[in-house]
This record gives C-alpha cells, sequence and structure tokens, in this order.
C-alpha cells in the first residue's frame, strides 16, 4: 500500500480553507452552490456572453481612464497625426487621438471596448428575446424580468455616455439631437437643458459629467443588479426546456462544479478572444476622421450606434409639421411622440408585459419548465410583431444611406418607412400567429397519427393504406403537455338579487384581454381522443410486413397477415403498435 504526500501547495491551500471555514462557516455554501444544478442549452449562453462581454468592459475601461483627460477645456493638437496639428480642439478629444496614436496598445484597447460595449447590448436583447418567446419570465422571475429590464436600460445609458466623450463631431450630433429632445420638454425643457450642459449648449461641464457618470455611476449600477440577477438565479431553481424527465420541480442537467465551472471559464475566455480578433482586425469609431465638435457643421450619413438607431429613425419618420403654441409654450409633437411617447410605451409595455400576461390567464403557478414559442400563439406574434417595427425604425436611422448607396430619393424611403411601419407590424402579427396555430395543428396530427414512413401496404380486399410510425412516450408528451389557456369566464353583472356585483367591470377588462390573447387556440391531444384515432376495427388486426422500414410496393400480389396492430387516422393510415399510454388523464 502506498501513500502520497501532499504537496506544499496543496498543504497551503488547505490550511486557507479551513481557516476561512472556521471563522466564516463558507464550506456549506461552497458546497451548495457546487452541486447546483444548471440545464445545458445554447441559448443560456446568451446571458453569459452579456456578462463576460461587461467584464471584458470593465478590464478596458480600466486602461482607457488612465489616459483619457475628461475636460472641455481647448487647446491645440501636436502630434502624430498631421491632419489636426494646429487644429484648436477639447482636452478631450485631444487625449482620444493620444490614445489612439501615442499610448502603445491604445487603439486596440479602444476598439475592444467599443466592440464589447456592442456585443453587450446585443447579447442582453438577444439574452431577452429568448426569455420572452419561451415564457421565462412567468412566476416566480418577474422581479429577475424587471432586473433584466433595467440592465438592458442601462446598458443604452452607459453606451450613449460613453460614444458622446471624445467630443468628435459624429458624438456631438447626438448630444445636439439630445439637447433639442430635452429643451422639446413642455415648460421646463429650456431649465433642463441649462442644468444638464452646464449652459448655452454645448456648455463646458458636460464632458466631466458624462465621464462621473459612464465609469462611476452606470457601471455601479450594472454591478449590483448583476450581483441581484445571479442571486435570484441560484435562489430559484433554473428555467429549462420541456423534454424527457423535466418538470417544475425537478432541473435536469450539470453541476455547477466542476462541469459547468469549467464549461463557463472556457466559454469566457473564447467571448474575449473574439472580441480581441473584432478589435484587432476590424476599425470601429475612427474620430480623427471626424474631427472635433464645431457645432456648425452636421455630416451626413451620421448614425448612432445600433442599439439607439431605432431612436433616431423614430425621430426622422416623424412629420415636421406637428408644432403648437399654448400659453406661449411651444409643444413639439415632431420631437416630443417619437423620442419620448413611443419609446415610452414600448419600454413600458415590454417592462409590464409578465403582469399584464399573468392577468389575462389568471395564472398563480410556479414555472420552472419554458413554453415552446408555437404553443403561445399571440405573445410570440406579439414579439415578432415588435422586432419587425423596430427593424423598420432601424432602416429608417439609415434612410439618408439608403438613398446615397442605391441612388433614391430620400423623401420616398422616408414615405415609405412611414407606411411600412404600420403595415409590416401587422402583418407580421398575423403570419406568426397563422405559422404558429400551423404548427400546432401538425403536432396534433402527429400525436394522432404519428411520423409518416413511405411505406404502402394492402388489405385482402384491395384496400391501400400508408403505414405510419407512432410517436415515442417523450415526444408526444413534448406536444401535448402545454396549457391551452381558454378565455375567462366571468359571474354575470347582477346577482340573483338584480345588485350589480361589485368588481365586475375588472373582470369584464380581465375577459376581454383574455380573449384577445386565447380566443385562436389548438387544444392538445386528449386520451380520449388518442383512444379513438387508435381505433378502427378491422384495420386494427394489420401488422406491417415490414415493421422497421422499407416500402411495400402499391401493386403487390402479396397480402398482409392479418395480426395484432394499430390503425390510427379515420381508417386511412396504418400504425405500429406502441406502448401502454399510462394512467395519467391529459399528459403522457
Amino acid at each position: 500500500m502506498t501513500t502520497t504526500t501532499p504537496s506544499g501547495g496543496a498543504r497551503a491551500a488547505g490550511a486557507t480553507a479551513d481557516y476561512l471555514d472556521q471563522r466564516t462557516g463558507i464550506a456549506a455554501a461552497v458546497k451548495g452552490l457546487s452541486r447546483k444544478i444548471f440545464p445545458d442549452h445554447w441559448s443560456f449562453m446568451l446571458g453569459e456572453i452579456a456578462l463576460y462581454s461587461f467584464v471584458v468592459l470593465l478590464i478596458s475601461g480600466v486602461f482607457l481612464t488612465a489616459f483619457f483627460v475628461p475636460s472641455m477645456a481647448e487647446t491645440e493638437y501636436d502630434g502624430p497625426w498631421a491632419a489636426m496639428n494646429g487644429v484648436p480642439m477639447s482636452e478631450a478629444f485631444a487625449s482620444t487621438l493620444r490614445l489612439s496614436f501615442e499610448v502603445r496598445g491604445g487603439l486596440l484597447m479602444r476598439q475592444v471596448h467599443h466592440w464589447a460595449a456592442l456585443l453587450f447590448m446585443a447579447a442582453i436583447v438577444t439574452h431577452m428575446m429568448r426569455v420572452f418567446f419561451t415564457g421565462a419570465f412567468r412566476k416566480p422571475r418577474e422581479l429577475n424580468w424587471l432586473i433584466g429590464f433595467t440592465l438592458m436600460i442601462l446598458g443604452l445609458v452607459a453606451g450613449f455616455t460613453g460614444y458622446s466623450l471624445p467630443d468628435d463631431v459624429l458624438s456631438g450630433n447626438g448630444l445636439r439631437i439630445t439637447d433639442g429632445i430635452v429643451m422639446a420638454v413642455p415648460v421646463i425643457g429650456t431649465y433642463l437643458s441649462y442644468w444638464i450642459f452646464g449652459g448655452e449648449f454645448p456648455g463646458q461641464d458636460l464632458i466631466p459629467r458624462l465621464f462621473t457618470i459612464h465609469v462611476l455611476l452606470v457601471p455601479a449600477l450594472i454591478l449590483a443588479l448583476i450581483g441581484a440577477h445571479l442571486f435570484l438565479v441560484f435562489l430559484q431553481k433554473h428555467t429549462q426546456y420541456p423534454g424527457g424527465g423535466r418538470t417544475d420541480k425537478n432541473v435536469v442537467g450539470y453541476p455547477l462544479f466542476p462541469i459547468y465551472a469549467a464549461k463557463a471559464g472556457g466559454f469566457f475566455f473564447i467571448v474575449f478572444g473574439v472580441i480581441a480578433l473584432m478589435a484587432a482586425t476590424m476599425s470601429i469609431n475612427p474620430v480623427w476622421n471626424y474631427g472635433p465638435y464645431d457645432p456648425s457643421p452636421v455630416s451626413s450619413g451620421a448614425q448612432p450606434d445600433w442599439y439607439m438607431l431605432f431612436l433616431d429613425g423614430a425621430v426622422r419618420l416623424m412629420p415636421g409639421q406637428t408644432e403648437f403654441v399654448i400659453a406661449g409654450f411651444t409643444l413639439s409633437l415632431n420631437v416630443l411622440v417619437p423620442a419620448m411617447v413611443v419609446p415610452g410605451v414600448l419600454f413600458g409595455v415590454l417592462a409590464l408585459y409578465p403582469f399584464i400576461e399573468a392577468f389575462a390567464t389568471g395564472d398563480k403557478r410556479v414555472h420552472n419548465v419554458l413554453d415552446r414559442p408555437r404553443n403561445v400563439p399571440f405573445r410570440t406574434a406579439t414579439g415578432v410583431s415588435v422586432l419587425s417595427a423596430f427593424i423598420v425604425l432601424i432602416l429608417s436611422g439609415a434612410n439618408d444611406i439608403i438613398a446615397d448607396h442605391f441612388s433614391l430619393s430620400i423623401n420616398d424611403i422616408t414615405w415609405t418607412l412611414r407606411v411600412l411601419l404600420f403595415v409590416v407590424p401587422a402583418i407580421a402579427f398575423w403570419v406568426t400567429k397563422r405559422i404558429c396555430l400551423g404548427l400546432q395543428r401538425k403536432d396534433r396530427e402527429l400525436v394522432l397519427h404519428g411520423h409518416e414512413t413511405g411505406r404502402i401496404v394492402r388489405f385482402a380486399h384491395g384496400e391501400y393504406i400508408e403505414v405510419h410510425k407512432p410517436l415515442s412516450d417523450e415526444e408526444r408528451w413534448l406536444r401535448v403537455n402545454y396549457d391551452a389557456h381558454a378565455p375567462l369566464q366571468i359571474a354575470p353583472a347582477h346577482d340573483s338579487r338584480g345588485v350589480r356585483r361589485k368588481g365586475y367591470r375588472r373582470d369584464l377588462l380581465r375577459q376581454r384581454v383574455s380573449r384577445t390573447f386565447f380566443e385562436d387556440r389548438v387544444e392538445p391531444v386528449t386520451p380520449a381522443e388518442l383512444a379513438a384515432a387508435h381505433a378502427h376495427g378491422a384495420h386494427d388486426a394489420l401488422e406491417s410486413a415490414e415493421p422497421h422500414g422499407g416500402h411495400e410496393a402499391v401493386g403487390a400480389a402479396t397480402e398482409a397477415p392479418l395480426v395484432g396492430g394499430a390503425v390510427s387516422g379515420g381508417g386511412r393510415r396504418l400504425a405500429d403498435h406502441d406502448d401502454d399510454l399510462g394512467s395519467d388523464t391529459r399528459n403522457y
């Protein structure tokens, strides 16, 4: 028998762990966390991409903060970029040029930071889409949905304050638009503008204020919310896609340590490597081509980053003849509606959607198994409709580039996009809903009749039928185990004594919302329907000649032997014998 002596490093690690455990009791927490089970699905990596991109933002941001000068004090540039020598500019722009051309690795870190910001927002939006379409926001995760929504808003604020810091022409144009939006606020708009910019636009205080918000306030809030988000993920069971053995009371997957931790750690380096590769090979935000900010010129083809482009597109689509003077105050609807009302309604509905759907369903159960998008047609159609409107607004934000590249009239493009903003979402909603309902009907067909095999057999009396392969228990369960919510039924407005019932108006509103959500639906197959589909008299006695596949010749001279089998599909389709359906009254 041989014994191994632990190395010095192992002894030191063990002693350190023992020291901490005796003083904090951390061993029990670490043991519990290491055994936490997480399901394995590629879509769960979207949240990880957002987290890892934020880590890259923090690392690169620390580097950039060491060299950036957040000041609007005027100076003359004298450096390696000859085109700017002698040009007056702010200290902020001059330090950005020094970062790009004089600091070793500065340009790479600037581009790492910018690409990571774009990927961060893309991952957040895509992650929220996954949560929305699969119903992962349902009880008990409404609070986590609100946290994720707030993280998205903070990401927008971080991006806007970040790309405004270099004080170049492109970012200055965005700040000029922001000033116009702020001044459009009735009564207090001008006072807000003076307070934000520290005087008449562009003022002298904006860049230092944006710097403080960008490097201190917003990152601190994002870190706090990420911590709260991860805490709730660990506190609650993780959501999982429907499948064999997966219920609302369990999680099927891998433990956090060592499997998931190793996979997550490796994925972080993949994300970091992809961002670094993009930063090294793809130029982004070359501020030296734009020049320092000057309020007088406005360049064509000026667009913000993609996640703010929808707001720019909404402002471009709004007609300009919508200003009214009321009591001496100008009400600029051409700015207020696209820049405040539309985003306010959109974001408000997005934040409150879990509560709106819960109000329509009356469902108060805990949900850990996700929905298949096809089984919630209204929600899926609504999501696709909003995304289509978002795409139209993005195209509108680039209407000048489209007009230039394709030699089209910008006015014709603008009017076309105005019409499409109302037409495309409606068409997308209708088409998506019909597709979802069609897929649900296809699922019913599969459950009742099985998979088509292409095998044709003939009865003794000359009738031809197609042999179908029955679904496995897991396939069948996947297609029938969902809630087909019906519109709510409410009590009459008056009771038996003719007295108007209290709360009737609220119930009526709830019924109307429920009818909007669930009037068009497809019920899952019930055991009675399945039993009826598998009972067809004489056909039940037929067994296929080739149970494992192959094809029967349609004109075959041989006849199939009459032994036990199961037929489904109104006597026109044949299914092989299946296992017992089980004792469950509905979901198999």
